[in-house]
């Protein structure tokens, strides 16, 4: 992406990365809020599914759509240049971090709440800014820390640790976030070579080549009425990443963190929407911490 040298734009990181226009930011933060809504709506109806299939066989599903929704879209324009790429490895790299954050995430929302496993898979963008400090020798600024940390403390709260949800269960959504951070960098990689949708395209078919190996030994026969939810789920996914991509391509990830916590706000109301689950006053108290964190880092140049 080319810099803007107008007088919002402000370095992100060392000498090799991109200036960023105050206008790309907002660009950038609009696509990653609309993308946790998306998944935040994934994540409910991946919860209903699994409660009738196994996690696998909703991984591979989700997979499939998500390819085949790509493939629609872009095959007709690229045709076979689609599958060339100088970071092809990269791409399937990604497509297993997916397959895994997955798996570890829908099989969670077996004993976790939804809104619940939505907040512990939000350790990850503290995890994104200590890798982008380690890998990209970006600078991170205290307000940016402090930001983060402000929405780690509100995930604290909502898990409440020594409480109900400290069980072995609760290692699933965590190695979630340790894998969906992985790929958020990964991301930000083959996004300086691939266009969004190429990325996308890629992701979708090596997370569908992963899932296949496993899904024979996890197969049972779908019910018609249950192929909308599993086509629903795998568009929302594929519309959600694609915004993740745009939205990578504009701005840091160590930016951009503290704004996807909003999904555990989508996910709390989703979860009362779809399964009756209120969230308690300290739940709602560490979900505003949550919020106030993405807040802060928008004035951050005042």
């Amino acid at each position: 992406m080319s810099a803007e040298g107008n007088a919002a734009a402000v370095r992100l990181g060392e000498s090799e990365m991109p200036l960023s226009s105050r206008r790309d930011e907002l660009a950038a933060i609009a696509c990653v809020l609309v993308a946790v809504l998306f998944m935040a709506g994934h994540d409910a109806l991946a919860k209903r599914l699994s409660a009738e299939y196994s996690v696998v066989m909703v991984v591979w599903f989700r997979y499939l759509v998500h390819f085949s929704v790509m493939a629609v879209g872009v095959l007709p324009i690229a045709g076979h240049r689609a599958f060339i790429s100088p970071v092809l490895p990269l791409h399937f790299a990604r497509g297993l971090c997916l397959v895994g954050l997955s798996l570890c995430f829908i099989f969670g929302l077996r004993f976790i709440p939804l809104g619940e496993a939505t907040a512990v898979n939000f350790l990850s963008p503290l995890f994104v800014l200590a890798l982008c400090a380690v890998f990209f020798g970006e600078r991170i600024r205290p307000l940016q820390w402090g930001a983060v940390l402000l929405g780690l403390l509100g995930v604290l709260i909502i898990v409440r640790p020594g409480g109900g949800l400290f069980t072995p269960a609760i290692l699933l959504p965590i190695g979630s976030a340790a894998l969906l951070s992985v790929y958020q960098l990964l991301t930000r990689i083959t996004g300086r070579t691939d266009a969004p949708a190429i990325s996308n395209l890629m992701v979708g078919l090596s997370g569908l080549v992963f899932s296949s190996l496993l899904v024979p030994f996890f197969w049972s026969s779908p019910r018609i009425e249950d192929l909308y939810w599993v086509v629903g789920m795998g568009i929302l996914g594929a519309l959600a990443h694609i915004l993740f991509a745009h939205a990578y391509r504009k701005t840091s990830p160590a930016f951009l963190a503290p704004f996807s916590y909003t999904q555990i706000l989508f996910a709390a109301a989703l979860g009362y929407l779809f399964y009756r689950h209120m969230p308690d006053g300290l739940a709602v108290l560490g979900m505003i911490m949550i919020g106030a964190g993405g807040l802060i880092t928008l004035f951050r140049f005042k």
